[in-house]
Formats: C-alpha cells, sequence, structure tokens
C-alpha cells in the first residue's frame, strides 16, 4: 500500500496516522461479534462441520428434500433443537440461545435452517406459544423429537401477509363439540407451506374463527393431515409447489379442507377459548389488539431470518475479500507482477462498505435477540416492549435480508466467473436467500408497520400537551425551516470550512454529527409525512387510504431512514465493549464508513434540504475513500475474525489455490524473463525502433 506524504490534508484526521500503525487483534473482534451468546454460537458451529449436514450441490429436489428431512433427525440426536422448550419436556427455556445456535445453520445449508424453522419455530413454537399447559402436555414432546413433523398453515393463496384477511373458516359445531374446517374457495388454499408436500403429519392451521354467528377473527388449530400411511386424511387435498428458485430442499406444499372436523380441544386457547356450547372468551377484549398479540409471539421467524442473513453476508465477504487480496489482474506499476483486485479503489468501494454494513447489521440483531430474550423469557414481556420487539424485527429483518441478497450479488460479480461456479456457493447462496425478502413478512409492508409505529410516536410527543408546549416546538420548527430551506445552516457550514479541507472532513468524523444527520433525517421524514397525513384524520375510510397510498413512497423511506439510524446506534455501542486500541480504532473506521456512505447513497435529501453545505459535501467522497484505503490492507484480518472455519465456508476461493497459481505464475514468468530462451516482446522491439 502507497503512503501518502504529510501534507496529505486528510493525514491528520484520525488519531492514528496511518493503517499500518494499528492491527486487528481478532480474537478480541471475534467475541464482540459473537455476542452475548458466544458459547452457544461455538457449539453449534462445531456441530455444523459434520459434512453430514452441509448441502450437496446439483442434488435433485426428491435427494435433497430427503437429505434435509434425515439433517432434522441428526439436529434431534445432537439437543441442538430443544432450547426454546420448557425444562419439563427437556429444553432449557433459552430464547435467544436457540436462536443464536439456529441462524448457524444457514452456513450449512439455507433448507435446513428453513425447514428446521418451520418444525420448531413455527410449527412446535406456535404449540409452545400459543397453546396451554394441556396443549403442551399432548403435543410438544412429538413435536420436538421429530415423531409429528408439522407444517404452520397460515399463508394462502388470496392472503400472504394481510394475515387477518385470510379465508379459511373454522366453525365451531356445539353438538359434536368440533370445528369444521374449510376451504371456502380457492383463493383461500393454504400455500408456500414448508413440510407439506411430504413429510408433515399435523399441521397449526390459521382460520377466522366462527361460533354462534360471530367472526371472532383468525385463531390457530392443531389439526391432523396425514394418516400413519403418509396419505392425507379424508377432505385434505394436498399438493407440492414443486421446483423452486431455490431452498429445494423444503418440500413446499398447500393444502385444502373439504368441511373436516377438529375436536375442540385442539383450538390453541391461549388467547381465545370456544366453551362446549359455544360462548367464546378471551383474556383480551380487543379483537385487534388480540390478533396482534397471538401473532406478536412468532416474531422469532422474523428475528431468526435476520442472524442467518448477516452470517450468509458474512461468508458472500469471506469468499470475496479472500479472492480479491489474491487475485491478481492487469499489470498497472509493475510490468512484472499484476494488480491484486482488493488494491483498486473501485474493488473497495464495492466491498468495504458492505463489509461495514454487516458489522452494524450484526450488532444491531444481536441488540434484537437480547429484546426477545427478554420478552419470551418474561424478564420483560409489557405490551410496550412487546410492541417495541415487533417494531425492531420489522426494521432490521427487511434492511438486512435485502443486505444479503444485495453482499451476495455483489460478491459474486467481484468475482468474476469463480463467483459463478456452484463450488463457490455465492449464486447458490443468492438463490436460497431470495425469499428472505418476501417470508415472514413482505419487507415493504414491514416498513409501513415501522413507519406507522413512528408516526403513532410522533404523534404520542404532543398528545394532552398544553398551548405553551406546542407553540414553542411549531416555533423551533419555523426556524429550523428557515435555516434550512433559506440556505443558511448552508451557508454558515460553508464559512466556517472556507480554505480548509480538513475541516469539512472533520466535521464528518465526528460521532455526534453522524448521529445527528442520520436522526435528522429519520425525524424530518417522519415530521414531513405527519403533515401529510394529518388533514386526513378527519376524512373517510376511502379518502384516508388513498391520501395513504399517495405517500406510500415517503413512508416506506421514512422507514428506512430509521433502520439506517438503528444500524448506526448499535454499532456505536457495541464500539464501548471493545478495549483493544487498535481493534476499536478499525472499528470505528468501519462504522464511520457506514454512516458516510449511508449519507452519501442519500446526499441528495440532505443537499435539498439544507443539511449539508455544498462544499462539505464535496469532501465526502474523498474522506470515505480514504477511510477505506485504511481499512484496506486490515480487511482479510476483519473477515478472519468472522470465526467461521473451512468447514462452514466450504469455497474453492478461499482455499488459497488462487495464491498458489499467482504465485507460480509470477515465478514462472520471473524465471523465463531470466533465461536466454525468452521471446521478445513485439512491444519492445517498436519502442527500440523509434
Amino acid at each position: 500500500m502507497s503512503h501518502h506524504p504529510v501534507t496529505d490534508p486528510m493525514d491528520t484526521l484520525d488519531a492514528v496516522d496511518t493503517a499500518e500503525a494499528v492491527r486487528v487483534d481478532k480474537k478480541v473482534m471475534e467475541d464482540v461479534l459473537l455476542g452475548h451468546w458466544a458459547d452457544t454460537r461455538r457449539e453449534a458451529r462445531e456441530l455444523l462441520k459434520d459434512p453430514a449436514f452441509h448441502k450437496i450441490e446439483g442434488l435433485s429436489k426428491e435427494d435433497h428434500r430427503k437429505r434435509v428431512f434425515e439433517q432434522l433427525g441428526l439436529l434431534v440426536e445432537g439437543g441442538a433443537v430443544h432450547r426454546a422448550f420448557p425444562t419439563e419436556f427437556g429444553g432449557q427455556d433459552a430464547h435467544g440461545a436457540n436462536i443464536a445456535a439456529f441462524e448457524e445453520l444457514v452456513t450449512a445449508d439455507p433448507s435446513l435452517q428453513i425447514k428446521a424453522g418451520v418444525q420448531w419455530g413455527l410449527f412446535a413454537a406456535a404449540v409452545l406459544h400459543l397453546g396451554s399447559a394441556e396443549h403442551h402436555r399432548r403435543f410438544l414432546p412429538a413435536t420436538m423429537d421429530l415423531r409429528a413433523p408439522g407444517a404452520f398453515a397460515m399463508t394462502e393463496f388470496g392472503h400472504g401477509s394481510d394475515v387477518a384477511s385470510i379465508g379459511t373458516t373454522a366453525t365451531y359445531d356445539p353438538a359434536t363439540e368440533e370445528f369444521i374446517l374449510n376451504t371456502p374457495f380457492p383463493a383461500a388454499t393454504k400455500r408456500y407451506l414448508g413440510n407439506a408436500a411430504n413429510d408433515a403429519k399435523d399441521a397449526v392451521v390459521f382460520a377466522q374463527l366462527i361460533t354462534n354467528g360471530v367472526n371472532h377473527g383468525v385463531h390457530c388449530l392443531y389439526t391432523n393431515i396425514r394418516g400413519d400411511d403418509g396419505k392425507a386424511l379424508p377432505g385434505i387435498t394436498i399438493t407440492d409447489e414443486g421446483q423452486k428458485g431455490g431452498l429445494n430442499g423444503v418440500d413446499n406444499g398447500c393444502f385444502t379442507f373439504d368441511n373436516i372436523r377438529v375436536p375442540r380441544a385442539n383450538l390453541l386457547n391461549r388467547y381465545g377459548d370456544v366453551a362446549a356450547d359455544g360462548t367464546y372468551s378471551s383474556p383480551i377484549d380487543s379483537p385487534g389488539r388480540r390478533f396482534f398479540t397471538m401473532l406478536g409471539t412468532l416474531v422469532q421467524g422474523r428475528v431468526s431470518l435476520t442472524g442467518a442473513s448477516v452470517a450468509a453476508s458474512k461468508l458472500a465477504l469471506i469468499g470475496a475479500i479472500t479472492y480479491g487480496n489474491q487475485r491478481r489482474q492487469f499489470n498497472a506499476s509493475s510490468t512484472i507482477e499484476e494488480e491484486v483486485l482488493l488494491d483498486y479503489q473501485l474493488h473497495q468501494r464495492r466491498l468495504l462498505p458492505r463489509l461495514a454494513t454487516t458489522f452494524a447489521a450484526s450488532f444491531a440483531h444481536e441488540n434484537l435477540l437480547v429484546k426477545l430474550d427478554d420478552v419470551f423469557s418474561g424478564k420483560d414481556d409489557s405490551d410496550e416492549n412487546r410492541q417495541e420487539l415487533e417494531t425492531l424485527a420489522a426494521a432490521i429483518k427487511s434492511v438486512t435480508t435485502w443486505h444479503a441478497l444485495d453482499t451476495l450479488q455483489e460478491a459474486r460479480e467481484a468475482c468474476g466467473g469463480a463467483g459463478f461456479i456452484s463450488e463457490n456457493r455465492l449464486v447458490s447462496l443468492r438463490a436460497d436467500l431470495d425469499v428472505y425478502v418476501t417470508f415472514e413478512g413482505d419487507n415493504n409492508v414491514l416498513l409501513q408497520l415501522v413507519a406507522k409505529r413512528l408516526l403513532s410516536d410522533y404523534a404520542a410527543e404532543f398528545k394532552g400537551a398544553d398551548f405553551g408546549v406546542l407553540s414553542r416546538y411549531v416555533a423551533n420548527q419555523a426556524q429550523s425551516t428557515v435555516m434550512n430551506r433559506f440556505g443558511l445552516r448552508r451557508a454558515y457550514q460553508s464559512v466556517q470550512d472556507t480554505g480548509d479541507e480538513r475541516r469539512s472532513a472533520n466535521w464528518f468524523k465526528q460521532p455526534d454529527v453522524q448521529r445527528h444527520l442520520l436522526t435528522e433525517r429519520s425525524r424530518q421524514m417522519v415530521i414531513d409525512v405527519a403533515g401529510e397525513l394529518r388533514s386526513a384524520s378527519k376524512l373517510p375510510a376511502a379518502k384516508q387510504a388513498e391520501i395513504f397510498n399517495e405517500h406510500q413512497y415517503e413512508i416506506i423511506n421514512a422507514a428506512k431512514a430509521h433502520a439506517d439510524l438503528l444500524l448506526w446506534e448499535s454499532f456505536t455501542e457495541a464500539l464501548e465493549k471493545v478495549s483493544d486500541p487498535g481493534t476499536k480504532q478499525i472499528m470505528t473506521w468501519l462504522r464511520d464508513v457506514y454512516a458516510l456512505t449511508k449519507i452519501e447513497d442519500t446526499l441528495d435529501w440532505y443537499l435539498l434540504n439544507g443539511r449539508i453545505s455544498a462544499q462539505r459535501a464535496r469532501t465526502l467522497s474523498p474522506y470515505v475513500n480514504r477511510l477505506l484505503a485504511r481499512l484496506r490492507p486490515h480487511a482479510q484480518d476483519i473477515v478472519d475474525s468472522f470465526g467461521y472455519s473451512p468447514e462452514h465456508v466450504r469455497m474453492e476461493i478461499t482455499s488459497g489455490s488462487e495464491q498458489r497459481r499467482q504465485d507460480e505464475s509470477m515465478e514462472y514468468y520471473r524465471t523465463l524473463r531470466a533465461s536466454p530462451e525468452a521471446p521478445v516482446d513485439e512491444k519492445l522491439l517498436h519502442s527500440r525502433r523509434k
């Protein structure tokens, strides 16, 4: 790496002058990344070194399904699936640890992770969280040890994210004390159901509960699906979804019900029960609150997808950065040695900001996991904390699953043709994770949930406020608007920075400035949307929906801005746990890259809204480039600190073979050049003639 002269205006921006002056302590960085459940993650990774869990590329759909189902049995044998269940059934009541281990399955085979998630994170978890103690006694043991493989029958052809509107009905018959489960029209067919096509013996079926002529909304029933012979029971039709774009080790299928009968005792009745005479009762009076409470108990699915997406992003970066450190291309500074890919600024731009985002996502996921453990363990399961968990899960699941797809694709391209070869897994991982952005909640729908919560919180700030409070707020907003609209803030920045590029760049590196810029964008976008929607509150419902739809784009962007801030805050909080100076400095550079590339990506907003002057804006990209150059020598140590072994990565591009090829190539040409038999380069002949 070349050294910049002392006169370089960027040289004094950090306490440590050169990148070579600091070093990553990989053990320290690994411990920080592994987080609260480090031992559990290491235990899971040790188990997953076994080739019996690894995906074999090129298997037929049928063979892949068979292999994954057998792997579920291996997980049971290894005691790897019981952590979240009650101790009385052999579990550990350890909800955070359970997901910390579960998300590591993606390194073995995403199909294994998803099929295990269906069995224990959805099917068995529905019994655990929606059922009574009697349901636990009757159903949990068989779901835990795989005697009862099961499906989670929620999504329908007609409704996915809009669960409240599903069409399947469960109508109570007091004469027989049974529910009549029915698919009233084709669009109410249950679909995309993991475990359904081949393996499920039972299912938890979500349906509109109707009793005494009243629809009490969506509830869940434990339902027998197949007989001991493996065939669908009378009145139940099962079809196979067939080949998919990825995750073909999961047997997705469809269910339809033709007035089949389910015993009253099979209603998972923690939040809603039906007496023998058909009388309905619930500990939650509000139908809306009851519905969201029921679905909130299943939030762990979104949390686990977040962790799995972060893990997949790490695998992609291990592959691309290792390859970029070894692969050489083009003679730029030497006639003998070609340039290493990662020495090119554009290659750094492609990979290192995504590395920084992966760190931010990893820390955000860890905070989310701690909150989930607090809620599900009972440490803090208040309504407020549950709602906050749902909002955080919706925001972080969205940005991390999108980030994983983006990182896998960029890593694939950064590795050229090698990235397209199956043995390097990038294409396969990209295909398998594609659906993560739409299941457990479509990302765009989830971000609307986040935005609605932000708007609700914003409105709550002024609920009951007196005239004086409102007046001061309006005055402050007006002052801010004047400052920004008429360029006064930008002019003030320009005066401060005149003639000093270092001063402009130093401004961006300050944590308080980064926090302010990210917070201000998030908050102002919420304020702007709230202002647009405020007038709609007194209009008819149809007009309200129309106005909301007109501002949907701004609503989604406000939620994304909030997610950017959440990740930055998580990263900054994690830095406080690092005591090793070199590691902390390098992680600080990564945090700064995360913040500044997010600001850079949305620089138009900051300029249009007067938050950043044009002069300061011009210094942003050069400073980011400088940070990337500082991080470049440490890139390999950083990805090595992810703590994954070759058995987890399983990419030829990380095996060292590329380095050996490059070394052999350079040695060949050195020897050839020293040999009298070496051919003369035609270009050299032309230069001699001139």
